[in-house]
């Protein structure tokens, strides 16, 4: 896992190399806005329908763009009026008339890519090291879409997707909503990783006080889900709950924006293809899942350090703890490539590098904690985990 020491803060250099939400599509318009995204500002516009991203400083006296207009397919800067086409060339500097000759440095640099993709605009600053998570129910008819307000809070994205992943909290920090109802010891389930992403699923008993048919008597109260989380490193989470007995999908999704190095805008979806498309319980679905958001974040906020520890001997970790520890191999082994490419240390001293270490406790024992390099106790390490 990580180096010695190593955590991961909203504006590691690493996570350059990676796709991050930066707005919802419908915030993006004809006319230019900003977004923070890993300390860096970025002006945001749409033009023929594309969506276009620049660094919001002109280089000229480094003036916000946002500031600026749209104009053919381009951004003019309010400062000085340079235009700047849709590609970041300059091909107009007003104070030097009908000169043809521009500075060659008169340019903008675009980000590396751009995607929209389930209703958000995705940013990669540098070439991703990953590929951009899917949500597959957001290209299904069947699934209708509700959207969250987006939320920016004082977080860290790392600890806000160890929150998302963590099975082990529920009855103790969301009493006030679904938590009351939760045992307190955590299920079997299995954590499957591919590449810079896992997945993980598992199924228990629960009270279904939405389903209409145990009002009617067709269906007993406590009843079966599945839930299916996913990564897709960094911060692009997903979770699907399937109902065993009154059937129909509630999906989760969850995606994170680190702005600063003490701030994060925080995106969540909703697709749901139980509800008939009435409108009045999607807008009850959306503000039960702000009443959990509002309960994470109570303790989320609350976190003096605001960063995620990648050295698993930083932390304790126990059997329940399986997804959020797989996290941090992730996201060490995202940062380890990303710092090997760019040569900031030698492969054997960087976080990701594979190493005896676990921090994950075998089956027959409740706690790990690792800082020897050894495995403590006997036990299976494979990519595939089950509890």
């Amino acid at each position: 896992m990580g180096k010695a020491g190593r955590v991961l803060s909203n504006t590691d250099p690493a996570l350059r190399r990676c796709w991050h939400p930066v707005a919802r599509s419908a915030e993006v318009t004809g006319q230019p806005s900003r977004a923070m995204l890993l300390g860096d500002p970025w002006v945001l516009f749409r033009a023929e329908g594309v969506v276009r991203a620049f660094p919001d400083r002109c280089p000229h006296r480094r003036a916000p763009l946002s500031l600026g207009t749209c104009e053919q397919g381009g951004i003019r800067c309010a400062y000085h009026g340079w235009r700047f086409g849709p590609d970041g060339g300059c091909l107009e500097v007003p104070a030097l008339g009908g000169e043809v000759r521009l500075p060659a440095r008169a340019s903008l640099r675009p980000a590396a890519g751009v995607v929209e993709r389930a209703g958000m605009v995705f940013l990669a600053p540098e070439p991703p090291l990953a590929p951009l998570g899917e949500v597959p129910e957001a290209e299904d008819p069947a699934f209708e879409q509700g959207d969250l307000p987006a939320i920016r809070a004082r977080a860290c994205a790392g600890l806000l997707a160890d929150n998302f992943l963590d099975l082990a909290h529920f009855p103790f920090v969301h009493g006030g909503t679904f938590g009351a109802d939760e045992a307190a010891a955590v299920p079997r389930y299995d954590v499957v990783r591919d590449g810079h992403g896992f997945t993980v699923t598992y199924e228990h008993a629960f009270a279904n006080r939405e389903d209409p048919g145990v009002a009617a008597g067709l269906r007993p109260l406590t009843q079966h889900r599945r839930l299916t989380y996913r990564l897709d490193a960094p911060f692009h989470l997903r979770l699907r709950i399937d109902f065993v007995e009154a059937g129909g999908a509630n999906v989760i999704g969850f995606f994170l924006q680190p702005e600063t190095d003490t701030s994060c805008r925080i995106y969540t979806s909703l697709w749901r293809d139980d509800l008939g498309g009435d409108p009045a319980r999607m807008a009850e679905a959306v503000d039960f899942e702000m009443a959990v958001l509002e309960e994470d974040l109570r303790v989320q906020q609350a976190y003096d350090e605001l960063v995620l520890p990648l050295d698993p001997t930083l932390e304790l970790h126990t059997r329940a703890d399986r997804t959020t520890l797989e996290l941090r191999r992730v996201l060490a082994d995202l940062v380890g490539a990303a710092e090997r490419e760019a040569g900031a240390a030698p492969p054997d001293a960087v976080a990701g590098t594979p190493t005896p270490v676990t921090g994950l406790p075998p089956d027959g024992g409740q706690f790990g904690r690792v800082g020897s390099g050894t495995f403590v106790g006997t036990g299976p390490r494979p990519s595939t985990v089950s509890r």
